[in-house]
């Protein structure tokens, strides 16, 4: 697993431990920290001690062919080959993106070639990449189905195409691939134990760590960028998804992929449900008794109105749904940011 030490990575981690695999992870650790490991392996062992040696952990960096290269090594001391790789590391802000274009481009695409090329030597041909809901070309109030029109709007948008064309080239040239590219929405929340959750390196860029960190008191207000879209209350419309039911959806995939024959999906992973940012910040107040300021800005550079998932394919292929509502997600992520006022800095 790449980037395994990131929000979404332990969390998956976590659910893949306790479905009985033994997991290889490696992370540069440019945007998160060992220590979130360290604390799934604590929710582990209140139940099985045994699992804290299926979980091996490698500081490596994909844009080093060689880094990559060690991990598979050590697999292959143990195991007669590694069954496939979930791929989550890369560069992640959309804002960011357009200050740093060339860095996203470096990251995320360079980095994928390099493991892809990895995969290929070591005879490793299945494949679950963390793709990205910002591939597509926004549309007024619809759902986004898999079949729509992609036009990314900022580079970090573009980096996911494009590696998405790269598998589907990959996928074509051999038909041994088995990939599965999960375009998902907007991770929040956190773990139910409040161990676990999303700790972004320096200012946070969503918006949820940011309602989180003016609720606890570490920042003054919400900037809330736009409130002229073209929504029934002028703030951007997402489409939230609990980071435990993202996670089950890569579980899905995975397993779906190891028992099916070679091929490639595309397939989208959302509630289906659009809340606007001032809903979600008037959900999560009334959710967790608190009050979060905010202030309007102008609209940052990359953004859209209206994104929401259409997750039909999700649930008739995998047999996936998601199962928390977003009370669930302001409740859960609340706990985290109570329990770890510093991340995990502490």
């Amino acid at each position: 697993m790449t980037g395994g030490a990131g929000f979404i990575g332990s969390h998956t981690c976590l659910l893949l431990l306790e479905r009985g695999y033994e997991i290889f992870v490696i992370d540069s650790f440019c945007n998160s920290s060992a220590k979130s490991l360290e604390k799934v392996l604590m929710i582990l062992l209140r139940f099985n001690n045994d699992l804290k040696d299926k979980l091996h952990l490698i500081k490596g960096d994909l844009k080093n062919i060689s880094d990559i290269e060690k991990i598979f090594k050590n697999c292959l001391k143990q195991f007669k080959k590694v069954e496939g790789v979930i791929h989550f590391a890369g560069l992640k802000s959309v804002f960011d993106s357009v200050m740093d274009p060339l860095s996203y481009w470096e990251n995320n695409v360079i980095g994928t070639i390099n493991l892809l090329k990895v995969m290929e030597k070591y005879d490793c041909r299945t494949i679950v990449f963390s793709s990205s809901a910002t591939v597509y070309k926004a549309k007024s109030d619809k759902l986004l189905t898999e079949g729509d029109f992609c036009e990314p709007v900022n580079p970090y948008g573009f980096t996911k195409l494009t590696i998405e064309r790269i598998l589907s080239d990959l996928n074509k040239n051999n038909d041994q691939w088995r990939i599965a590219s999960l375009r998902y929405f907007n991770p929040v929340g956190a773990h139910e134990s409040g161990l676990i959750g999303e700790d972004p390196t320096g200012k946070p860029n969503n918006i949820y760590p940011q309602i989180t960190r003016v609720a606890i008191g570490k920042l003054p207000e919400i900037k809330i960028f736009g409130s002229d879209w073209p929504t029934h209350d002028g703030t951007g419309i997402r489409d939230y998804i609990h980071v435990i039911d993202l996670a089950e959806g890569h579980l899905c995939a995975l397993e779906y992929l190891s028992n099916q024959k070679p091929q490639m999906l595309t397939i989208n992973l959302g509630t289906g449900k659009g809340t606007s940012v001032l809903e979600f910040i008037k959900i999560f107040e009334n959710t967790n008794k608190v009050k979060v300021p905010f202030s309007f800005h102008e609209r940052r550079q990359g953004d859209n109105a209206f994104v929401v998932a259409d997750n039909s394919l999700a649930k008739s292929i995998l047999d996936w749904k998601p199962k928390r509502n977003i009370e669930d997600i302001c409740r859960d992520g609340w706990k985290w940011q109570l329990q770890n006022p510093n991340g995990y800095s502490e």
